[in-house]
């Protein structure tokens, strides 16, 4: 690192200058602000040690000259004078750190060492965020359909306050990618966002997982957990697939909205929380009501802002341009030239229901991006189903066809019209679980 002393003394710039040579990093010292801004002209620095006191000058204003010149650098402050509002307005101004005068070599290289570490986190940050952007699509939240650009326009204005949002829509239609989004547009957009996945544990697992436990709670109970609310802290909550989270633990979520207190499994003692939730379903939360699945008053709760996002069959004027964003996407990724459709795959884009809506747009362009042998995807770059499902060969009764065939294209239709995986099975005469094993056995998963 590159360090930059800022002293109107003599000798602490020559003993931090000492202190910070011994960990083999660079130094330049000057008396005053005015030299330390002209010297930022035309040198960058990882580090500032800067007096309170300079003389004439005021460190504190310098502190805000330095930080405008060179956001990055990391300023700690020295002065003589130890007092608690002095530490507490530089380090609100932005200082990282405050040193106290007289102070050692070893308070030297103590706070390098911190300085250091933090800056060696932040790269490690940084490189993951590019890993994960060159693992992932870019998120695209924009839409021509105008029924969508009022939705993402409520739920981006609400964004902006702390009100809780319920994300409504079937499965892979994009609701943890619009949590994410209204997190970030928030004034909590710095503090945490966490995930609970509701549907993937038990009940009791769930509520610890949410609230956390003591030690001795229930079996397997061997240390304290904080729980995800207190990971949260001051940051967004995102409850998945709320509408299948258990009767049971219902009233103690309810508390948290209301009252922002909850208790740790085995205690007694109430915790305060300051979150923000955001809860999601591919449920009808006011059947769910109805049926006695789902407290009417966590309901209205959940409900003050609501958003739905509708199926990919829903929005004919994004699909094909979606399609060419995951293309671009996966083509650059594999290193090939694949650059468009074929008319035969936009026909049969179009005329297909998309029952895994986003998620499965994704997984097709990708597996078509790796089977394609040329410049352009074709009909026979597709999953089988799009060949019998494209405007040239679809499937009528009384064709040359099987049972099976006939089957599976009647099931298809019947998802692709349907708003939800449930209402599929009503009109097919079927119980949800029989529908999964035919998408399982038709091979419409």
């Amino acid at each position: 690192m590159r360090v930059l002393i800022v002293d109107d003394e003599l000798g602490i710039r020559k003993t931090t200058a000492i202190a910070v040579e011994t960990m083999g990093y660079q130094v330049v010292s000057v008396p005053g602000g005015v030299r330390a801004l002209k010297t930022l002209e035309t040198e960058s620095f990882d580090v500032c040690f800067l007096d309170l006191n300079l003389g004439a000058e005021d460190g504190l204003d310098v502190l805000d000259k330095l930080l405008k010149a060179a956001p990055d650098m990391a300023v700690v402050m020295f002065t003589a004078y130890a007092t608690i509002s002095a530490a507490v307005e530089a380090m609100r101004k932005g200082a990282f750190d405050f040193i106290p005068k007289p102070f050692t070599p070893d308070q030297i290289r103590q706070v390098l060492g911190k300085i250091a570490k933090t800056r060696s986190l932040e790269r490690r940050v940084k490189q993951l965020e590019t890993q994960l952007a060159d693992e992932s699509p870019e998120i695209d939240l924009s839409s021509s359909e105008v029924a969508l650009q009022k939705t993402l326009s409520i739920a981006f204005k609400a964004a902006e306050t702390p009100a809780t949002i319920l994300i409504l829509g079937p499965s892979g239609t994009g609701k943890s990618v619009l949590a994410r989004e209204i997190h970030r547009r928030g004034a909590q957009r710095d503090a945490p966002f966490v995930t609970v996945n509701c549907p993937s544990l038990s009940r009791e697992l769930l509520e610890s997982e949410l609230f956390g436990h003591v030690k001795g709670s229930f079996t397997g109970a061997v240390v304290d957990t904080l729980g995800k609310v207190a990971a949260a802290e001051g940051g967004t909550l995102f409850l998945d697939e709320i509408g299948e989270m258990p009767l049971e633990i219902q009233p103690k979520l309810l508390r948290l909205l209301q009252e922002r207190e909850y208790e740790r499994v085995g205690e007694a003692k109430p915790r305060k929380a300051t979150v923000r939730v955001i809860a999601a379903t591919n449920r009808n939360l006011a059947e769910e009501v109805k049926a006695v699945h789902f407290r009417e008053d966590l309901f209205y709760r959940l409900n003050v802002i609501n958003v739905a996002l509708p199926g990919l069959k829903d929005r004919p004027s994004d699909l094909l341009r979606l399609a060419e964003n995951y293309l671009k996407f996966f083509a650059g990724r594999m290193g090939k030239k694949t650059t468009g459709f074929s008319p035969q795959v936009r026909d049969a884009f179009a005329a297909y229901g998309w029952p895994g809506n986003l998620r499965e747009l994704r997984n097709v362009v990708e597996r078509a991006v790796i089977l394609a042998g040329g410049t352009t995807i074709e009909l026979v770059d597709l999953p089988d189903n799009f060949m019998r499902t494209s405007p040239d060969s679809a499937i009528a009764v009384g064709a040359r066809v099987t049972i099976s065939e006939l089957e599976a294209e009647h099931v298809r239709r019947v998802i692709g019209l349907a708003k939800n995986l449930d209402e599929a099975a009503r009109i097919l005469g079927i119980d949800p679980a029989t529908l999964y094993r035919k998408r399982q056995k038709l091979g419409l998963m």
